[in-house]
């Protein structure tokens, strides 16, 4: 197999009239997603824009997916524009782009006319006049290779330009065939998606719904801002798969969804993107008792994931979940600062090699140089990692932890400081429902935001204050109504900063205590 369209073609081979994907307002079919993906490639094939990027731009519709589909059935890989991201961060990936042609429909139209962007448009509305150009598109797939570019999606980089990361055909089936394996997916699973389709988690849900002829419901975002019903949204569309970012599971223990309605259905709930509060698993355990529960860990630039812990165990609330250990068919490798492998327990920086490793940054060769090196413990012949960015270490048991991202580690007093380590102590606290503890270097401060319904913040200086020793205590606790959430999912630390900055910067150095409501 060297094309993720076959994915497609067997699923529409075996289940025609099977629903593929759905939201609350309509639905599509295997064989209506086959067609209307064709369509739209041969519209594109007769642009001859082969081999180039297009950009999608429309909302997240089960139709959106025949689209993506459709670029790549013309020999082209796609990039996800995000509807709701704000016009500069969309010209800066426009530029960066400069994809061939903008596919979008009539109600982002005024949307796109506000960027820079003046190549073609095509509208959706106009694509599904005329029937597939069979010929076409077989001339298209006899020329693909399994290194062709499938998409590129991008992602925040640390100077606040988007990087485009490319992934090929290669490391989406490699990647796809292990979730499915691994997690004993077919014809009868059905996935809630919770993640944005620019996002890299989205790549489980796309294509082993697709793989396995599975469907896949899109929840509506409303959901999760008012959960009352959602557990509800799940039960009636039979949702038994669900792969989210822990703050998306948190809202459910949060608002303790389980207590009122009960969710037996559930069979395989997979978590990532961020680092999971062990009191948030530990409540979806208790309710969950016969549900497996797996943490996958990895970056946009390993297709998603290269490592993953099925839950097998009880947690306090203040330990950390593990990060596990490599996904089939690819390998972690954890180095120190001077280059050689790390002992047990000895932290390093956590590399990546194999087949799920994306092929670099879309135009721009000099941070893919930075990030896909060669293999430090091989000097014999050429091999690529990429360098995550991560510290981790392994445990008495073998299995991989988190410790911090590279930026996340501070020095404070003279001392070097897991910020992590502080969110963690936090969590085990009391009744939080989700915190962020990020460092001002200018001022030297450590700020901890929180939300918390029922716990102040002079509850939790005392209870860190217990856990932790007198240079890893925050300076300054800000207490949310609402935490900051970026567009996927994600606590957003770099807004949280920029808002707040002021706010904590003439606040007195070491004063505990302080609220914001």
């Amino acid at each position: 197999m060297k094309n993720i369209l076959e994915y497609l073609e067997n699923a529409a081979e075996m289940f025609p009239e099977k629903i593929a994907f759905a939201d609350e307002f309509s639905t599509i079919t295997y064989r209506e997603l086959l067609l209307k993906a064709q369509m739209i490639g041969s519209v594109l094939i007769r642009k001859s824009i082969g081999r180039s990027p297009v950009a999608v731009l429309l909302g997240k519709t089960p139709e959106s997916l025949a689209a993506l589909m459709g670029v790549v059935y013309s020999g082209c890989f796609y990039t996800v524009l995000d509807a709701e991201m704000p016009a500069a961060r969309m010209n800066a990936i426009l530029k960066d782009l400069a994809p061939a042609a903008v596919l979008t429909d009539q109600s982002h139209e005024a949307q796109l006319k506000q960027t820079n962007f003046n190549g073609p448009v095509l509208f959706m509305e106009d694509l599904f006049s005329e029937q597939p150009d069979r010929e076409a598109l077989s001339r298209v797939r006899a020329k693909s290779i399994d290194t062709d570019p499938v998409y590129v999606l991008f992602t925040s980089g640390s100077t606040g330009v988007p990087k485009g990361v490319v992934v090929c055909h290669r490391s989406v089936i490699a990647y796809t065939e292990w979730v499915g394996k691994t997690f004993h997916l077919n014809e009868n699973t059905v996935f809630g998606n919770q993640t944005p389709f620019y996002f890299s988690m989205s790549v489980l849900d796309l294509f082993s719904t697709l793989r396995n002829a599975a469907t896949l419901y899109i929840i509506p975002k409303k959901l999760f801002v008012f959960p009352a019903k959602l557990i509800d949204f799940l039960r009636e569309r039979n949702v038994n798969t669900l792969y989210w970012v822990p703050s998306a599971l948190a809202i459910v223990s949060n608002w303790k969804l389980f207590d009122y309605t009960p969710a037996p259905f559930l069979q395989t709930v997979l978590f990532a993107g961020e680092v999971m509060p062990a009191k948030v698993l530990n409540y979806w355990a208790a309710h969950l008792p016969e549900t497996l529960f797996a943490n996958l860990y990895g970056p946009t630039e390993v297709t998603d994931i290269c490592a993953y812990y099925v839950v097998n165990r009880v947690f306090d609330d203040a330990e950390s979940i593990p990060i596990g250990n490599a996904c089939d068919n690819c390998d972690v490798l954890v180095v120190t600062p001077d280059g050689r492998e790390a002992k047990p327990g000895e932290e390093g920086e956590l590399l990546v090699r194999g087949s799920f490793l994306a092929m670099g940054y879309y135009n721009n060769p000099e941070k893919t140089a930075e990030s896909f090196v060669q293999n430090p413990l091989n000097p014999y012949f050429p091999e690529p990692v990429y360098k995550t960015g991560d510290i981790v270490k392994r445990n008495s048991l073998g299995e991989l932890l988190y410790v911090t991202r590279k930026d996340f580690q501070i020095k404070h007093m003279g001392y070097r400081i897991e910020l992590g380590e502080i969110e963690a102590c936090v969590y085990a606290s009391g009744e939080i429902e989700s915190c962020a503890a990020i460092y001002d270097a200018d001022a030297d401060q450590i700020i901890l935001f929180y939300q918390s319904g029922t716990v102040d913040s002079p509850a939790i200086s005392e209870a860190l204050r217990n856990r932790l020793p007198k240079y890893m205590l925050p300076s300054r606790l800000i207490r949310l109504d609402h935490m900051l959430y970026n567009q996927s999912g994600k606590i957003d630390r770099n807004r949280l900063k920029l808002k707040y900055e002021s706010e904590y910067k003439a606040a007195v150095p070491h004063k505990k205590g302080a609220e914001h409501n």
